[in-house]
This record gives structure tokens, C-alpha cells and sequence, in this order.
């Protein structure tokens, strides 16, 4: 096989030496270590670990030299590196590469070099030993000298070994980061202002896919591709860091404008878009976040433009600038998530309240529906809009259902033990739908309490119904042939099929609020809640309208034949000892009293 040209050969030994992250880092007390025995077993003033970079030699570590690096062109431990073998000049002025150097320029008259080589064959540079006046070499000398360089790629090796290095794309860490920020406080002004980004490669969903379908050697092609691209538009002056699975986090420069820090990134997203390795897989986005030094706490950062990353991949412009009340935003929700489960153990904060629902041809109550309300003991009242999506996306979607469940299914024992003969609703996710042990705890359950399974309504979700259609039907099957009352909850605002929900064994179509909110002054919602009512009659169900405020929608929907409605006409959501001096107030179980239900009811 032919070796690969000097110019590629040239650029894989400087991406070796850019994936050690080595060049322009502080003093390390381990290699000044190594050049202090190096120049003490030579009897010499001066010795280095000299890396070779793009045009110059940088000493990670030297003693008897104040500069930090010169010139790459004419310097020895160039040839070094472009060998890989060891170099020994005895006197530079009379060596016809090197008479004309920087080093013989600055009184060096002996140099002797050993390769810095890794695992792979990369030389870095050398371990270095220098001396104003000419000299030889013995062999145990040159043994030692060679000795000493591996040393030194062993404490190469050994700081990748204590987490410093990510093993796959063999840039620095998350751990890394966090130190150079660190550093970055005392090195530069403190209150200066700067940019960090993040770039996330891909979703969670969309890595898994991809891996799943590609195999595991697609997460190191995606990775290795971008840091690729990256440390290229970047540049060798600009560290990246690997901070994430497939999170990727680096610096802007010092002073620079944020709009067009955007409209960069913006572009690099835009080019990767066509990379072959990406195209259609997965979907990158960036999240940046201005700091200060001396005040950004690095985990702090990092979790902000993560969070202005995972913000980005809503919109169409894939990168964001970090928004604090954007975050605010979600560290509520994160906190509801996560105090949620100490409500479900202390009822002080979780109770149910229950809204009436009216039977339009009798005027009668015939039912309530459970409904949770939360007290925060800090937040106060939290809206079961905001917490009931929240906690449905966790694993205390089972729980809250089985604590609604439990106290809707004891109060409603109560009330027939008084003498109510009432049916209670309770709203399932579409989770509950997916336990395989639902249907049966449910059963269980009304057994219990010695109620009649009729005395319970489950109520779902269109999109729960569509969500894993098999196991939800199969669940739906077992509560109905149980006797459980179902019902579909918000219909009209789903995108189920007509097909399949007649197909599912609900008794009861729920028609959305949405509808219902000021249908006696919109003709074309009128039309559409008649065309509800007859279509779900016609399938043979009962029909329900949410939200009823006023005396005329009311009239509407018993003209329309609704059979029954709920709303604030007739009264808000309330706690058990509140409904029941309602309902003896202002009922009896077989006529409606009080002018208010009257007048709503007139038309029935």
C-alpha cells in the first residue's frame, strides 16, 4: 500500500496533536518534572518538551529559556517530529541546515532530541536537550534521553486516563471546561463580558433511530465528523470541548458582537445540514448564553445553553440566544415535576373538587366530574392546566390517576350511602391506558367500595385514544365489558379518526369547551355542534357539552338535543361539602328548582 502524501500525513499529525489539547495550556509540575531530570542527566542549562505546531515549536515545558516558543522553520525538533526519530546535532554552526537558525542565532551550539510518538505513530515533537558549547552523545545517553520521552507521552497518556479527554472524540470534557472556566476568571478582567455556545447534534429520539437502524459506529462517524468541522471553523486559536453525549461547547472570541456570532453559527448549522453524515438523520441546533467572568458559575452556564439549545429545535432558526424567562418557565415546570410527588403523600395540598353535570331533558343532576386541584405550599394554587401536562410526561401519571381515582371512588360511596345516587367521572391519561393491570385495578377498586361499576365514568382523551392503539383498545374493551361507563373527553379537538372512534366502546361524547364558548353568537360553531350532537347520536352515544356559561347556549344545545351539559351556569368545580349543600339547595334528584336553572332549562 503507498503512503499517503506529506501534506495529509502532515495534517493527521497536527489533528493528533490539536485532540491532546496540549498547546498553549499552564506549566504542569509533572513535565517540568521530566526536563529538569532531562537536563540534569545531560549536565546542560537547557532543556524542553517542544510541541510542533502549523509554524512554531511551543514549549509545554523548559527550564533555562525564558520564551515559551520560537520559529518552526529551521528547528531541529521540526525534523524531529516530520521523522518520528531521534536527533542529535554535536554543533549547529557547522551543520549546513541549522547554522543559519534561530537557535544557533541565540548562542546554541548543541542539540539532541527524542520524538514525542503516540500509540498511533503521530510525533508531537520532542523531549529536548540543549548547550552553548559543541558536544557528543554516548549511547547510554541517547537510551536515557529516549527513556525520558516516554515519559513524557505517559504523562500524556495518564492525563486522558483521570477524565480529562472524552475517549471518543478525544477533545477535552465536560471536566476540562468547567476548570478552564475556571481559570478563565482569574485570567482575564473580572466583569468582562462574553459568548459561550453549545452545539447539540441531535435529539435523543433522533441519535437513538440512528443508532438503532445504522449502528453504534454512526454516533462516532456523526461525532468525529463534527469535530472535524468545528475545530476548522473555529481555528487552532479556539478550544472546543466535549461536553455532552453529542454536546459540543467552546468560547467566542473577546468582544465579539452577538448578532453575528449568530448569523456564524447559523451558518455552520446550515452546512452541516448537508453533510452526508447528517442529512436527513438528525437535526443540530445551538444554544448561546452571554456571561461575565468571575461570575458565571460553569455547570450554571452549561445548563443554559443547553436549555437555549433544546429551545431551538422548535423553532426554524436552530440557533438561540438564552432567555431568562424562557428558563424561569421551565424551572417551574421542572419543580412542579418534582415536588408533585410529595402532594400525592401529604392532602394538604392535593384535594378533588366536582363540577355538576345536568341532564337537559329532566333538569336533574345526574352526576359530577373529579377534578384535582393542587396547593403548592410555596407557589399556591397551581392550575391543573399547567400541572396535569407536566406530570402526565412522568412516571407519576399512574399515581396521580390511582390518588383521583381512590377519593373520587370514597366519595362517591359516601354520597349513596346518603341517599345521592350519583355517577362520578374520572379523567384517565392515556398512560393509564397503557398499564396492564389498569382494568382490573379499576374493578377492583369499585368492588371495594361496594359500588355498582355504571356508578363510575373513565373519561379519555381523543389524542389518549390514539396513542398506542392496540394496548389502549384492549384496556378500553376491559373496562367496558367490566360495566365501567367510558366517555371521550374534548372531542373535536383531537385528530382521531371517525373510523376508529366508532370503533371504541364509549357510551359518551364530551364536546370541548372550545365549542361551546360563545355559540350563541357564532352561526358557523352552531352548525358544527349540531352536526356533533346528530353525528354521535347517530353512532348511538350520549353527548355532553362543557361550558356552559349562559342561558342561551344552553337553550341552543337542548334544541340541538345535547343530553346533557356542565359549565358555570350551573355551578363552578366544588369541594365535596360545597356540592352536596349545592345540590340540596338548589335541587331534588327529580326537579330542578331556583330561577337561574329554571330559565336555562326552559326550553327542554
Amino acid at each position: 500500500m503507498s503512503q499517503p502524501p506529506p501534506v495529509l500525513l502532515e495534517a493527521a499529525r497536527l489533528d493528533a496533536l490539536r485532540k491532546l489539547d496540549l498547546l498553549d495550556t499552564p506549566p504542569n509540575e509533572a513535565f517540568d518534572r521530566i526536563t529538569r531530570m532531562a537536563a540534569q542527566l545531560f549536565g546542560l542549562p537547557i532543556a524542553a518538551v517542544s510541541l510542533t505546531d502549523v509554524d512554531r515549536q511551543w514549549f509545554k515545558s523548559r527550564v533555562g529559556v525564558a520564551h515559551c516558543s520560537i520559529p518552526r522553520d529551521k528547528a531541529p525538533c521540526g525534523e524531529v517530529a516530520n521523522t518520528a526519530r531521534m536527533l542529535v546535532i554535536p554543533d549547529l554552526l557547522v551543520d549546513a541546515c541549522y547554522r543559519d537558525s534561530h537557535l544557533a542565532a541565540s548562542g546554541v551550539r548543541f542539540y539532541a532530541g527524542a520524538p514525542l510518538v503516540t500509540r498511533d505513530g503521530y510525533s508531537l515533537g520532542a523531549l529536548c536537550v540543549l548547550g552553548t558549547e559543541p558536544r557528543t552523545i554516548s549511547e547510554t545517553e541517547r537510551i536515557g534521553l529516549a527513556d525520558l520521552a516516554s515519559m513524557v507521552m505517559a504523562q500524556v497518556e495518564l492525563q486522558h486516563a483521570i477524565g480529562r479527554i472524552d475517549p471518543v472524540s478525544g477533545i477535552p470534557n465536560r471536566n476540562q471546561f468547567v476548570d478552564d472556566l475556571l481559570d478563565l476568571a482569574l485570567e482575564r478582567p473580572a466583569g468582562e463580558a462574553r459568548l459561550a455556545a453549545l452545539v447539540n447534534l441531535a435529539t435523543p429520539e433522533q441519535m437513538s433511530s440512528a443508532v438503532r437502524a445504522m449502528g453504534a459506529g454512526f454516533y462516532e462517524d456523526i461525532v468525529g465528523d463534527a469535530v472535524r468541522t468545528l475545530r476548522s471553523a473555529l481555528g487552532p486559536a479556539r478550544r472546543l470541548y466535549h461536553v455532552g453525549p453529542t454536546q459540543f461547547a467552546f468560547l467566542a472570541a473577546p468582544g465579539a458582537d452577538l448578532a453575528r456570532f449568530c448569523d456564524w453559527l447559523g451558518a455552520w448549522v446550515a452546512l452541516r445540514a448537508d453533510s452526508p453524515t447528517a442529512r436527513f438523520v438528525t437535526t443540530a441546533t445551538v444554544g448561546v448564553s452571554p456571561f461575565t467572568t468571575g461570575q458565571a458559575a460553569p455547570l450554571d452556564l452549561l445548563r443554559d445553553m443547553y436549555s437555549a439549545a433544546h429551545d431551538a429545535i422548535e423553532g426554524s432558526h436552530r440557533v438561540r440566544v438564552f432567555s431568562a424567562e424562557q428558563n424561569a418557565v421551565f424551572m417551574r415546570r421542572f419543580r412542579i415535576a418534582n415536588e408533585f410527588g410529595a402532594a400525592l403523600s401529604d392532602d394538604s395540598q392535593l384535594r378533588l373538587v366536582f363540577q355538576p353535570k345536568i341532564e337537559l331533558a329532566t333538569g336533574r343532576c345526574i352526576g359530577a366530574e373529579a377534578l384535582l386541584r393542587w396547593r403548592h405550599p410555596a407557589l399556591g394554587e397551581v392550575s391543573p392546566g399547567e400541572f396535569i401536562p407536566v406530570i402526565e410526561q412522568t412516571s407519576l401519571a399512574r399515581a396521580a390517576t390511582r390518588w383521583v381515582l381512590e377519593r373520587a371512588l370514597r366519595q362517591l360511596a359516601s354520597w349513596h350511602r346518603a341517599g345521592l345516587a350519583l355517577q362520578v367521572a374520572v379523567n384517565v391519561s392515556a398512560v393509564n391506558l397503557l398499564e396492564a393491570d389498569f382494568c382490573e385495578h379499576v374493578l377492583s377498586r369499585l368492588r371495594a367500595h361496594d359500588l355498582a361499576p355504571g356508578a363510575l365514568a373513565i373519561e379519555i382523551t381523543e389524542s389518549a385514544l390514539m396513542s398506542k392503539r392496540a394496548l389502549a383498545a384492549a384496556t378500553l374493551e376491559g373496562l367496558a365489558a367490566g360495566g365501567v361507563q367510558l366517555a371521550i373527553d374534548d372531542f373535536g379537538t383531537g385528530y382521531s379518526s371517525l373510523a376508529y372512534l366508532q370503533s371504541v366502546p364509549a357510551k359518551v361524547i364530551k364536546i370541548d369547551q372550545s365549542f361551546i364558548r360563545d355559540l350563541d353568537q357564532d352561526e358557523r360553531k352552531r352548525a358544527l355542534v349540531a352536526t356533533m350532537i346528530k353525528l354521535s347520536h347517530d353512532l348511538g352515544q350520549l353527548v355532553v357539552a362543557e361550558g356552559v356559561e349562559t342561558a342561551p347556549v344552553a337553550q341552543f344545545l337542548a334544541g340541538a338535543g345535547c343530553d346533557q351539559v356542565q359549565g358555570y351556569l350551573y355551578a363552578r368545580p366544588q369541594a365535596p361539602e360545597q356540592f352536596e349543600e349545592w345540590i340540596c339547595a338548589e335541587w331534588t334528584l327529580a326537579r330542578p328548582r331556583g330561577t337561574r336553572q329554571a330559565a336555562a332549562l326552559a326550553c327542554a
